[in-house]
Protein backbone atom coordinates (compact mmCIF):
# COMPACT_ATOMS: atom_id res chain seq x y z
CA UNK A 1 0.00 0.00 0.00
CA UNK A 2 2.91 2.36 0.71
CA UNK A 3 4.22 1.82 -2.83
CA UNK A 4 0.77 2.34 -4.33
CA UNK A 5 0.36 5.63 -2.49
CA UNK A 6 3.89 6.63 -3.52
CA UNK A 7 2.90 6.14 -7.16
CA UNK A 8 0.48 9.01 -6.60
CA UNK A 9 3.50 11.33 -6.57
CA UNK A 10 4.31 10.24 -10.13
CA UNK A 11 0.68 10.74 -11.10
CA UNK A 12 0.96 14.33 -9.84
CA UNK A 13 4.17 14.82 -11.82
CA UNK A 14 2.53 13.49 -15.00
CA UNK A 15 -0.52 15.70 -14.44
CA UNK A 16 1.73 18.75 -14.03
CA UNK A 17 3.51 17.85 -17.27
CA UNK A 18 0.18 17.68 -19.09
CA UNK A 19 -0.95 20.97 -17.56
CA UNK A 20 2.25 22.77 -18.57
CA UNK A 21 2.37 21.01 -21.97
CA UNK A 22 5.92 19.77 -21.33
CA UNK A 23 5.53 16.56 -23.30
CA UNK A 24 7.21 14.51 -20.56
CA UNK A 25 4.24 12.27 -19.79
CA UNK A 26 5.51 9.29 -21.78
CA UNK A 27 9.05 9.51 -20.44
CA UNK A 28 7.83 9.90 -16.86
CA UNK A 29 5.50 6.92 -17.20
CA UNK A 30 8.24 4.81 -18.77
CA UNK A 31 10.73 5.81 -16.09
CA UNK A 32 8.19 4.99 -13.39
CA UNK A 33 7.48 1.58 -14.87
CA UNK A 34 11.16 0.75 -15.26
CA UNK A 35 11.88 1.86 -11.70
CA UNK A 36 9.19 -0.37 -10.22
CA UNK A 37 10.14 -3.34 -12.43
CA UNK A 38 13.88 -3.07 -11.95
CA UNK A 39 13.71 -2.59 -8.19
CA UNK A 40 11.22 -5.43 -7.84
CA UNK A 41 13.50 -7.81 -9.75
CA UNK A 42 16.53 -6.66 -7.78
CA UNK A 43 14.61 -7.10 -4.54
CA UNK A 44 13.73 -10.72 -5.33
CA UNK A 45 17.27 -11.51 -6.51
CA UNK A 46 18.84 -9.99 -3.40
CA UNK A 47 16.37 -11.85 -1.19
CA UNK A 48 17.69 -15.11 -2.66
CA UNK A 49 21.32 -14.02 -2.30
CA UNK A 50 20.80 -12.90 1.29
CA UNK A 51 19.09 -16.20 2.10
CA UNK A 52 21.83 -18.50 0.80
CA UNK A 53 24.84 -16.23 1.49
CA UNK A 54 26.86 -18.05 -1.15
CA UNK A 55 30.09 -16.20 -2.12
CA UNK A 56 29.65 -17.14 -5.79
CA UNK A 57 26.16 -15.63 -5.89
CA UNK A 58 27.41 -12.49 -4.16
CA UNK A 59 30.29 -12.10 -6.60
CA UNK A 60 27.92 -12.74 -9.52
CA UNK A 61 25.67 -9.88 -8.42
CA UNK A 62 28.65 -7.54 -7.99
CA UNK A 63 30.02 -8.68 -11.36
CA UNK A 64 26.76 -7.80 -13.12
CA UNK A 65 26.79 -4.35 -11.53
CA UNK A 66 30.41 -3.88 -12.62
CA UNK A 67 29.61 -4.80 -16.24
CA UNK A 68 26.68 -2.38 -16.38
CA UNK A 69 28.74 0.42 -14.80
CA UNK A 70 31.56 -0.19 -17.27
CA UNK A 71 29.31 -0.06 -20.32
CA UNK A 72 27.51 3.08 -19.15
CA UNK A 73 30.77 4.92 -18.39
CA UNK A 74 32.35 3.82 -21.67
CA UNK A 75 29.36 5.03 -23.68
CA UNK A 76 29.54 8.41 -21.96
CA UNK A 77 33.25 8.80 -22.73
CA UNK A 78 33.46 7.59 -26.33
CA UNK A 79 32.54 4.66 -28.54
CA UNK A 80 35.42 5.23 -30.95
CA UNK A 81 38.46 4.77 -28.72
CA UNK A 82 39.80 1.20 -28.92
CA UNK A 83 40.15 -1.01 -25.83
CA UNK A 84 38.19 1.47 -23.76
CA UNK A 85 35.96 -1.13 -22.08
CA UNK A 86 38.84 -3.02 -20.41
CA UNK A 87 40.41 0.30 -19.39
CA UNK A 88 37.23 1.63 -17.77
CA UNK A 89 36.22 -1.72 -16.31
CA UNK A 90 39.67 -2.39 -14.91
CA UNK A 91 39.86 1.07 -13.37
CA UNK A 92 36.44 0.80 -11.72
CA UNK A 93 37.17 -2.75 -10.52
CA UNK A 94 40.55 -1.79 -9.05
CA UNK A 95 39.19 1.24 -7.23
CA UNK A 96 36.16 -0.64 -5.90
CA UNK A 97 38.17 -3.67 -4.79
CA UNK A 98 40.80 -1.61 -2.96
CA UNK A 99 38.18 0.52 -1.24
CA UNK A 100 36.04 -2.43 -0.16
CA UNK A 101 39.08 -4.38 0.99
CA UNK A 102 40.23 -1.52 3.21
CA UNK A 103 36.74 -0.89 4.58
CA UNK A 104 35.96 -4.54 5.32
CA UNK A 105 39.32 -5.33 6.89
CA UNK A 106 39.87 -2.21 8.98
CA UNK A 107 36.54 -0.43 9.45
CA UNK A 108 33.45 -2.65 9.38
CA UNK A 109 35.08 -6.06 9.91
CA UNK A 110 32.05 -8.20 8.95
CA UNK A 111 31.93 -11.89 10.02
CA UNK A 112 32.79 -12.99 6.46
CA UNK A 113 34.24 -10.96 3.60
CA UNK A 114 31.39 -11.99 1.29
CA UNK A 115 28.57 -11.16 3.70
CA UNK A 116 25.90 -9.82 1.28
CA UNK A 117 24.52 -7.47 3.93
CA UNK A 118 27.74 -5.46 3.65
CA UNK A 119 29.36 -6.31 0.34
CA UNK A 120 26.45 -5.84 -2.07
CA UNK A 121 25.12 -2.44 -0.93
CA UNK A 122 28.62 -1.03 -0.44
CA UNK A 123 29.81 -2.35 -3.79
CA UNK A 124 26.72 -0.96 -5.48
CA UNK A 125 27.10 2.58 -4.20
CA UNK A 126 30.87 2.62 -4.79
CA UNK A 127 30.47 1.28 -8.32
CA UNK A 128 27.84 3.90 -9.09
CA UNK A 129 30.01 6.76 -7.92
CA UNK A 130 33.12 5.38 -9.62
CA UNK A 131 31.12 5.03 -12.83
CA UNK A 132 30.04 8.68 -12.69
CA UNK A 133 33.56 9.86 -11.89
CA UNK A 134 35.03 7.85 -14.76
CA UNK A 135 32.40 9.11 -17.19
CA UNK A 136 32.79 12.79 -16.24
CA UNK A 137 36.59 12.77 -16.13
CA UNK A 138 36.95 10.65 -19.26
CA UNK A 139 34.50 12.68 -21.33
CA UNK A 140 36.11 15.95 -20.21
CA UNK A 141 39.61 14.71 -21.06
CA UNK A 142 38.69 13.32 -24.48
CA UNK A 143 36.80 16.45 -25.52
CA UNK A 144 39.64 18.70 -24.28
CA UNK A 145 42.30 16.72 -26.09
CA UNK A 146 40.30 16.77 -29.31
CA UNK A 147 39.88 20.55 -29.11
CA UNK A 148 43.48 21.29 -28.07
CA UNK A 149 45.42 19.65 -30.88
CA UNK A 150 47.44 22.76 -31.75
CA UNK A 151 48.50 23.43 -28.17
CA UNK A 152 49.49 19.82 -27.55
CA UNK A 153 51.50 19.52 -30.75
CA UNK A 154 53.22 22.81 -29.96
CA UNK A 155 54.35 21.42 -26.61
CA UNK A 156 55.54 18.24 -28.31
CA UNK A 157 57.51 20.18 -30.93
CA UNK A 158 59.24 22.10 -28.13
CA UNK A 159 60.48 18.87 -26.58
CA UNK A 160 57.76 18.01 -24.09
CA UNK A 161 56.89 14.37 -23.51
CA UNK A 162 53.30 13.23 -24.16
CA UNK A 163 52.69 13.11 -20.40
CA UNK A 164 53.96 16.68 -19.97
CA UNK A 165 51.95 17.94 -22.94
CA UNK A 166 48.63 16.76 -21.53
CA UNK A 167 49.35 17.00 -17.79
CA UNK A 168 47.22 20.10 -17.23
CA UNK A 169 44.28 18.71 -19.20
CA UNK A 170 44.46 15.47 -17.20
CA UNK A 171 44.47 17.31 -13.88
CA UNK A 172 41.45 19.37 -14.89
CA UNK A 173 39.58 16.23 -15.96
CA UNK A 174 40.31 14.54 -12.62
CA UNK A 175 39.06 17.61 -10.75
CA UNK A 176 35.87 17.58 -12.83
CA UNK A 177 35.27 13.93 -11.98
CA UNK A 178 35.60 14.69 -8.26
CA UNK A 179 33.35 17.77 -8.22
CA UNK A 180 30.04 15.96 -7.47
CA UNK A 181 31.59 13.96 -4.63
CA UNK A 182 33.35 16.95 -3.07
CA UNK A 183 30.21 19.08 -3.35
CA UNK A 184 28.24 16.39 -1.56
CA UNK A 185 30.84 16.18 1.21
CA UNK A 186 30.75 19.96 1.69
CA UNK A 187 27.00 20.15 2.35
CA UNK A 188 26.13 16.68 3.69
CA UNK A 189 23.91 17.03 6.74
CA UNK A 190 23.47 20.77 6.18
CA UNK A 191 21.61 20.95 2.87
CA UNK A 192 20.67 17.32 2.32
CA UNK A 193 20.58 13.95 4.05
CA UNK A 194 21.98 11.25 1.72
CA UNK A 195 19.85 8.29 0.76
CA UNK A 196 21.68 5.75 2.93
CA UNK A 197 21.29 7.86 6.06
CA UNK A 198 17.68 8.69 5.23
CA UNK A 199 16.87 5.01 4.77
CA UNK A 200 18.46 4.12 8.10
CA UNK A 201 16.58 6.87 9.90
CA UNK A 202 13.29 5.73 8.37
CA UNK A 203 14.02 2.18 9.55
CA UNK A 204 14.55 3.37 13.12
CA UNK A 205 18.35 3.32 13.39
CA UNK A 206 19.92 5.62 15.98
CA UNK A 207 20.80 8.94 14.25
CA UNK A 208 24.40 8.85 15.53
CA UNK A 209 24.92 5.37 14.13
CA UNK A 210 23.30 6.39 10.83
CA UNK A 211 25.58 9.44 10.64
CA UNK A 212 28.65 7.29 11.31
CA UNK A 213 27.81 4.84 8.54
CA UNK A 214 27.08 7.70 6.15
CA UNK A 215 30.47 9.26 6.89
CA UNK A 216 32.18 5.93 6.19
CA UNK A 217 30.37 5.60 2.88
CA UNK A 218 31.19 9.13 1.76
CA UNK A 219 34.87 8.61 2.52
CA UNK A 220 34.73 5.37 0.50
CA UNK A 221 33.18 7.20 -2.43
CA UNK A 222 35.81 9.93 -2.39
CA UNK A 223 38.67 7.44 -2.36
CA UNK A 224 37.20 5.12 -5.00
CA UNK A 225 36.26 7.97 -7.33
CA UNK A 226 39.71 9.53 -7.15
CA UNK A 227 41.44 6.21 -7.85
CA UNK A 228 39.09 5.55 -10.76
CA UNK A 229 39.62 8.95 -12.37
CA UNK A 230 43.39 8.68 -11.95
CA UNK A 231 43.48 5.30 -13.70
CA UNK A 232 41.01 6.21 -16.45
CA UNK A 233 42.71 9.49 -17.36
CA UNK A 234 46.15 7.85 -17.34
CA UNK A 235 44.93 5.19 -19.74
CA UNK A 236 43.17 7.68 -22.00
CA UNK A 237 46.30 9.83 -22.25
CA UNK A 238 48.26 6.80 -23.40
CA UNK A 239 45.56 5.90 -25.91
CA UNK A 240 45.91 9.32 -27.54
CA UNK A 241 49.57 8.84 -28.46
CA UNK A 242 51.19 6.24 -30.69
CA UNK A 243 54.59 4.61 -30.23
CA UNK A 244 56.24 7.60 -31.89
CA UNK A 245 54.74 10.05 -29.34
CA UNK A 246 52.41 11.47 -31.99
CA UNK A 247 48.97 12.72 -30.99
CA UNK A 248 46.02 10.59 -32.09
CA UNK A 249 42.52 12.02 -32.02
CA UNK A 250 39.43 9.84 -31.74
Amino acid sequence: MQLIWALGLMAIAIALSVWQKLGLEGRLALAMGRTVLQLSVVGYVLAIVFEFKNPLLVLLVVGVMLVVATIVARNRISQKIPRLIPLVGGSILTATALTLLYTNLLVLQPPTWYDPQYLIPLAGIVLGNAMNGAAIAGERLVSTLNSSQLEIETHLSLGATPQQAVAQYRREAIKAGLIPTINTMMVVGLVTLPGIMTGQLLSGVNPLIAATYQAIIIFMLACATLITTLLVTTGLCRQHFNQFAQLQLW
